[in-house]
């Protein structure tokens, strides 16, 4: 009984085994299925034809190379933080000793900034205590009269108005603020 126990599980390691080796060898073989043939014969005749469309899904998405007001692009975003420092200090929104350099580094997106920017001055709150509870990132600056405490999870802007001002209209701010972002980058031209 024991013994052939033993030869059957032999047989199914070594068979299991013999699969993998000849999945291996298969793969190997190139393409196989409904036009293998074209794809074996490779590029050759593909590329001269326009008709050919790649599998490659990062292919299909189009990039624009010479747009120079794409904040994504090289340098794109603290250029635009250079021309957005005297619009935002002549709105009152970015005090005159500051700049949206520094004040929007711990940001991920420029317009999440400009959105809690504009947010924590439409509604009187301290813009460090915002970005705090926006970012998850507590900087050097003084946070003893925030409401957030250290180490806590980032939040959206909405739940973080809601927490520093918990009497205020926080959906309607974070609407207005973010629209407000979005018009700040429309003017640039970004």
């Amino acid at each position: 009984m024991k013994k052939s126990l033993f030869v059957v599980a032999v047989m199914i390691v070594s068979v299991s085994l013999l699969l993998t080796i000849g999945a291996e060898r298969a793969g190997a073989q190139g393409p196989a299925g409904a036009g293998a043939s074209t794809a074996a014969k490779g590029s050759s005749n593909s590329s001269g034809s326009k008709s050919s469309h790649s599998l490659n899904p990062i292919k299909w998405v189009k990039k624009d190379k010479d747009s120079k007001n794409s904040i994504d692009s090289i340098g794109g975003r603290s250029t635009t933080e250079k021309k957005l420092t005297p619009k935002l200090q002549a709105q009152g929104v970015l005090p005159a000793n500051s700049n949206a350099t520094d004040s929007c580094a711990a940001f991920v997106a420029l317009n999440e900034c400009l959105a809690a920017l504009h947010a924590g001055h439409n509604l009187g709150l301290d813009f460090n205590c915002l970005r705090a509870s926006v970012t998850g990132v507590h900087a050097s600056a003084d946070m003893s009269g925030c409401k957030v405490a250290d180490g806590e999870k980032a939040l959206s802007l909405n739940k973080a108005i809601h927490a520093l001002n918990p009497n205020a209209d926080a959906k309607g701010a974070t609407k207005n603020a973010e629209q407000q972002a979005k018009d700040d980058l429309k003017n640039l031209g970004a």
